[in-house]
């Protein structure tokens, strides 16, 4: 299954090392017309860095930035799968050694804590992993 991601943005910042383009994530409700008498309504504004791009872009320029949905499944199972299975385990293992329900249950929360540190720590080799495509509107 190959196939590409594609939101629209607006370039917030040029430097050196890279495009900065932001985002608008919506959920299907935020175009609604009854979204401000509505809890549901979400909208959340997002930045992208973009390393590697071909041709001028300007602040304020409409683009399209695309990216690969392997990309998303990457990130869909090193941010919740792996954790998930990671907690599940330490419970079963845990109550099948014979600890007490409340020992386990804090050992399966205990495992997220060095799990996200080991991501926090290698965050800028990962994000090496996470790139995106550009191109002007």
């Amino acid at each position: 299954m190959s196939g590409e991601i594609t939101h629209t943005g607006i370039v917030k910042k040029l430097s050196e090392k890279g495009l900065i383009v932001s985002i608008i994530n919506e959920s299907a409700c935020a175009s609604c017309h009854a979204k401000g008498a509505c809890t549901a309504a979400d909208m959340k504004d997002k930045e992208v860095e973009i390393h590697h791009f071909d041709g001028e872009y300007s602040v304020g320029q409409h683009v399209s930035i695309i990216g690969k949905t392997e990309q998303g499944f990457k990130a869909l199972f090193w941010g919740y799968l792996l954790p998930f299975l990671l907690v599940l385990t330490i419970l079963i293992v845990s109550t099948s050694i014979g600890l007490s329900e409340g020992i386990s249950g804090l050992s399966a929360i205990a495992v997220l804590v060095p799990y996200y540190l080991f991501l926090y720590l290698f965050r800028n080799k990962m994000k090496k992993s996470f790139e995106f495509e550009i191109k002007p509107l």
